[in-house]
């Protein structure tokens, strides 16, 4: 597949999230990038706005995006608006409507206005947690999201979509990032909660491996993507190597709190019934099954080299915590 030229205009959904505030402050100086326009469900604040970018609050439900895609002559899109972590008043038809009717409004809008370019944010959770997942994963394998997972499902439906739009309308470029485990000096999710606990905990009979990125390549990846240098075409975006529950319980000084599978879907189980936490027995698996990324192609027919390793994003996330006041290392 061929390389597309260069984007000059581009429209970022989801920009006020994590990753779209620093992709689009990246954009905003680059030079050739003629026009940022970035769409988020919110209104961003006046004193978080940066010259030159137009801010629109916009729902990437709404069909009215096409029209902002019109107005301003979009060439690019990139697609980042989905729910990663539901708050506690969301349900699974609203987080659906988002994350694939979101994705497919978007779509309408790129072929309704000629944009030549989607690059989009999917997840190696598309893949899904799965015992019988390959030790590495590559982009040829199967993308099989439990149904139990809603993020999961919910990337997995999303590029069944884009396949499909891929090959009914080949003229839309799409460039979709499967996303490891990202991390960053802001980072705080479910992940790094793993992290902060006294113990560690690990399933006995599971290395659990993590793949990482760290949040500045994902923003050099896209960046790549929107350069004109990178080959089109579905990419795990991870860095070189992973590290297991264990290994990363050594590097935070920590002990792993071992236990029996068994054991620890009956404690989900029973807490989940009982209202004492919101995961439930399903959560075994996605800490077990973890789908672990290769990245050979991102490097080889992308040509986008992460600057940090699986260990280099951890011991980074690691040293920021520290800096903040808010250490995970244990100190002997």
């Amino acid at each position: 597949m061929t390389k597309v030229p260069a984007a000059r205009r581009v429209l970022v959904t989801g920009a006020d999230g994590f990753l779209g505030r620093g992709l689009v402050a990246t954009l905003a100086q680059r030079s050739g990038v003629e026009q940022v326009v970035a769409v988020d469900v919110r209104e961003v604040p006046a004193e978080r706005r940066l010259p030159g970018v137009l801010y629109v609050a916009q729902d990437v439900r709404d069909a009215a995006l096409a029209d902002t895609v019109a107005r301003q002559a979009i060439d690019t899109v990139v697609h980042l608006a989905s729910i990663v972590t539901p708050g506690k008043d969301s349900n699974r038809a609203f987080e659906h409507s988002v994350d694939v009717g979101g994705t497919r409004n978007v779509i309408a809008a790129c072929l309704g206005h000629s944009v030549a370019h989607l690059v989009v944010s999917s997840s190696g959770a598309a893949y899904g947690y799965h015992a019988d997942n390959p030790a590495w994963l590559i982009e040829d394998h199967p993308l099989r999201g439990n149904e139990v997972f809603a993020y999961a499902h919910h990337k997995r439906l999303v590029e069944e979509m884009l396949a499909e739009t891929r090959a009914a309308h080949p003229g839309l470029r799409q460039t979709v990032l499967r996303i490891g485990t990202i991390l960053g000096e802001r980072v705080d999710n479910q992940i790094t909660a793993l992290f902060e606990k006294p113990r560690i905990l690990a399933i006995a009979g599971s290395d659990s491996p993590f793949v990482f990125i760290w949040d500045e390549d994902v923003t050099g990846a896209i960046v790549h993507a929107l350069s004109g240098e990178g080959v089109p075409g579905c990419y795990n975006l991870a860095g070189d190597g992973a590290l297991t529950l264990f290994e990363i319980a050594h590097r935070l000084n920590k002990r792993p709190r071992v236990l029996p599978a068994g054991l620890l879907r009956t404690a989900l189980r029973v807490g989940s019934a009982l209202g004492f936490t919101r995961y439930g027995p399903e959560q075994l698996d996605f800490l077990r099954y973890r789908p672990v990324l290769l990245n050979t192609a991102l490097k080889e027919r992308f040509g986008y080299v992460p600057r940090k390793t699986s260990t280099e994003a951890f011991e980074a996330f690691v040293a920021a915590r520290e800096a903040q006041g808010r250490p995970v290392r244990a100190h002997a």
